[in-house]
């Protein structure tokens, strides 16, 4: 079943039967396991299965304990919705996937967020081992020219602050990226070294090559790391190996798709954007098939409306 486009994807889960079989045997291989005490002890009943364990004894079906648990959306828009936000380069918006698909802007906009828990990666692997990696931050945010005349940082507030630094309501990105690899993301306070040294330290194991540019967070890096760092302010953006051209350019995908899609993220949820973004770009060599399955296959997370709604 390698589907090569939507239209193909409909057309084989026309049946709502058809899309539980195919799921159950991704998730399960064709051997049911009870999402509740993990047994195998279970037999089929007319909706679903039922667990043998004395112990357990609940019933339940495949979409207990996944992204699709208590949602009363069939299968196949299911399908297509996680077709539609892991094959767009920069997204899809809930309004649009609310039109292409027949559903509430509500509904959509929570499909989505599921989707974002799905894409989630369990399991980063450290980067730089056998490759060179880049840092660097981005902030997420409005122009200054853009804003409202009460939301602007006033002529004193400038004077105090430096010019090349961004108005502290902007989000701070941190980005660590390995050469024809993969890509982690993080959300922090700010641009601080008790902020970002963790996480390239979580990420990049000592001994490691890595590039940025010259700010003053990233000069504790050589005490652990092979560092060179490239001068813009010097408007130098390549020498020889250094340069940060590779997450500069992640960011020109990551904020195109923020401003043109989303329009606006709020703080709450920017990790979960994140997420989706990080993982269509690790994901980049699977043809869109590839990367459908590999997502359902990791698609083995509970996401409540009043926990990504509530949730600080």
């Amino acid at each position: 079943m390698n589907f090569k486009s939507l239209p193909q994807l409909l057309d084989f889960f026309k049946e709502e039967s058809t899309c539980i079989d195919y799921y159950e045997q991704i998730r399960w291989d064709g051997n049911p396991v009870c999402p509740h005490c993990d047994s195998e002890r279970v037999y089929k009943t007319n909706r679903g299965y039922k667990c043998a364990n004395p112990e357990c004894y609940k019933k339940f079906t495949v979409k207990v304990g996944t992204i699709f648990e208590n949602s009363k959306i069939s299968f196949r828009i299911w399908f297509a919705s996680i077709w539609l936000a892991t094959s767009h380069k920069k997204g899809i918006s809930s309004v649009q996937l609310a039109l292409d698909l027949g559903l509430t802007q509500k509904t959509a906009w929570f499909v989505l967020h599921r989707i974002r828990e799905m894409l989630k990666d369990k399991a980063p692997q450290m980067l730089g081992e056998n490759n060179m990696v880049e840092v660097d931050e981005a902030y997420i945010g409005g122009k200054e020219s853009n804003k409202h005349i009460n939301k602007k940082r006033s002529y004193y507030d400038k004077a105090l602050t430096n010019e090349g630094k961004p108005f502290t309501l902007k989000k701070t990105v941190v980005g660590i990226i390995e050469r024809n690899g993969n890509v982690v993301l993080k959300h922090v306070p700010n641009a601080e070294l008790r902020n970002m040294g963790a996480f390239i330290s979580k990420h990049v194991p000592h001994g490691s090559t890595i590039y940025s540019d010259e700010a003053p967070v990233y000069s504790h890096l050589k005490r652990y790391y092979t560092h060179d760092s490239v001068k813009h302010a010097l408007n130098i953006y390549v020498e020889g190996n250094v340069h940060t051209n590779t997450i500069e350019n992640f960011w020109s995908v990551l904020k195109r798709g923020l401003y043109g899609i989303y329009h606006q993220v709020s703080e709450k949820h920017l990790e979960r954007y994140l997420d989706e973004f990080s993982a269509r770009f690790n994901t980049r060599s699977l043809t869109s098939n590839e990367r459908f399955v590999k997502f359902l296959c990791d698609s083995e997370s509970v996401l409540s409306y009043k926990k990504l709604t509530f949730s600080n």
